[in-house]
């Protein structure tokens, strides 16, 4: 099993951090070389749709699982 780790990104003119496994951290990097945008700027957009109860960590794992999902069908 992978560890969580740290992760820091600038969005929207402002440092925040995020956590998670370098599965999921990989496919996120994945799926913003594929849409051609920069990790920090998919961040940004996964944070500005997110629900404001949720964190961005878990918003950004259920984007990833989104996606994965999404592409098997």
């Amino acid at each position: 099993m992978s560890a969580v780790e740290k992760r820091s990104v600038s969005i929207r003119g402002h440092r925040t951090s995020y956590s998670l496994e370098k599965p999921f951290n990989d496919e996120l990097i994945a799926l913003a070389a594929a849409r051609n945008v920069t990790l920090a700027a998919l961040i940004a957009e996964i944070d500005e749709g997110r629900p404001r109860e949720s964190n961005l960590s878990s918003a950004l794992r259920i984007y990833v699982l989104e996606q994965v999902k999404s592409a098997r069908r």
